[in-house]
């Protein structure tokens, strides 16, 4: 925090602000997660990742291998493998098999939230009641995902392990409707209504509190407060040893030819990554972030959150040169939604983030016609449809 300070503004409410003046690829802060999780359909489709914080459990090699659906590629260079030394550090819960990168995550597991959650020899059976509370959130929350029900899931095992949770997630912003504007959170909205109720009912028949308890989150209400906290909030993380693996090779000092021949191995991969899954390429999940849930929108970002250590913690990273007192801004979207037209962005954080963005880019393009092409209908119906 040396480098930035929270503040709040009349226009914004919270925001994070440089303290001094601050050159581009700065990193800003690291920080780990309160709490992350992997994506439901993604761990179900055999993306291994340590389930405390999503560091990749496969070998380069065998996650290329599985993602290409071709058992006879060969990677050269294993040493650049970030996985492979770490094979013998990978354990599992003793009472249901859970994958964990070291016994250091299943420890932290174990004393936030994994020993009031673990379903022991019901892991695999799918009528015990959590199992169905996840299987109901994946048939309603079909791929591209942006939220899991697990992280719902964890936040309540914190408030049965650990006593004074409560005032961490204070600190979240969880409404489910901006009143000013007259917004509604895009997963809270009439036509999820059903929807939500059902998830509750799973909800209290997984995690019916006892006498004792106090979770406010096992109300109606407080579980729509949750959906808006996680929803708001989340932060997505995505993790690969393959992607380590071309990268740690991308450093190495090799001869012009070899170079050549790994370049072309690379891309050839990629192109075939492509043609069997698409973008769907790393272990994928969500997080929420005391401090990088401070930091505001731009659709002209000039920061982004990286993942340099291949798992759950986050780094902020400036992208250009930034002023002192000036913002720092993240892009809620991503990359593609970012190069939309401003009626597209705008709509699309409104739903999902509750405010009308009124950025540099936004207001540079404010005559602009309200209105998207065809294309971009097309993919919101897209998006409409997969949630």
């Amino acid at each position: 925090m040396e480098l930035v300070e929270v503040k709040t503004t009349a226009e914004k409410g919270r925001g994070l602000f440089a303290r001094q003046p601050i050159e581009a690829g700065t990193v800003l802060f690291e920080e780990s997660p309160l709490v992350s999780s992997q994506f439901c359909w993604n761990a179900a489709y055999g993306y291994l990742a340590c389930e405390y914080c999503l560091r990749p459990l496969e070998t380069a090699e065998c996650n290329v291998r599985r993602l290409a659906s071709d058992f006879a590629i060969d990677l050269p260079y294993p040493e650049c493998c970030s996985v492979q030394e770490q094979l013998e550090r990978h354990t599992r819960c003793a009472d249901c098999g859970t994958l964990y990168c070291s016994q250091g995550c299943l420890n932290d597991a174990l004393e936030r939230y994994h020993k009031g959650l673990c379903l022991g020899a019901n892991k695999d059976n799918a009528s015990h009641p959590v199992n169905a509370l996840i299987d109901f959130w994946k048939k309603t929350h079909y791929p591209p995902e942006t939220s899991s029900i697990l992280l719902i899931i964890k936040i309540i095992g914190m408030f049965k392990q650990i006593p004074d949770v409560q005032s961490k997630f204070d600190d979240f912003v969880s409404q489910a409707v901006n009143e000013d504007l007259e917004i509604f959170h895009k997963m809270l909205g009439k036509d999820f209504a059903n929807q939500i109720e059902q998830l509750y009912a799973l909800l209290v028949n997984a995690f019916e509190p006892t006498a004792h308890e106090r979770l406010q989150w096992l109300t109606l209400s407080g579980f729509r407060s949750l959906l808006a906290l996680i929803g708001t909030n989340g932060q997505g993380i995505g993790t690969s040893s393959f992607a380590d693996w071309v990268r740690n090779v991308s450093e190495l000092e090799l001869q012009d030819k070899q170079r050549e021949t790994v370049d072309a191995l690379i891309d050839g991969l990629y192109t075939k990554l492509d043609d069997v899954v698409g973008s769907f390429l790393n272990n994928e999940g969500s997080a929420l972030y005391s401090l990088q849930s401070k930091v505001n929108h731009s659709c002209a970002p000039n920061a982004e959150c990286q993942f340099p250590h291949s798992n759950n913690v986050l780094a902020l990273t400036t992208v250009q040169d930034i002023a002192a007192g000036e913002e720092i801004c993240i892009s809620y979207l991503d990359e593609c939604a970012l190069e939309r037209s401003r009626h597209s962005r705008q709509k699309m954080l409104r739903e999902n983030y509750l405010f009308q963005c009124q950025c540099e880019k936004c207001e540079s393009q404010v005559n602009d016609p309200d209105e998207t092409s065809e294309d971009e209908d097309d993919e919101e119906e897209m998006d409409d449809d997969s949630d």
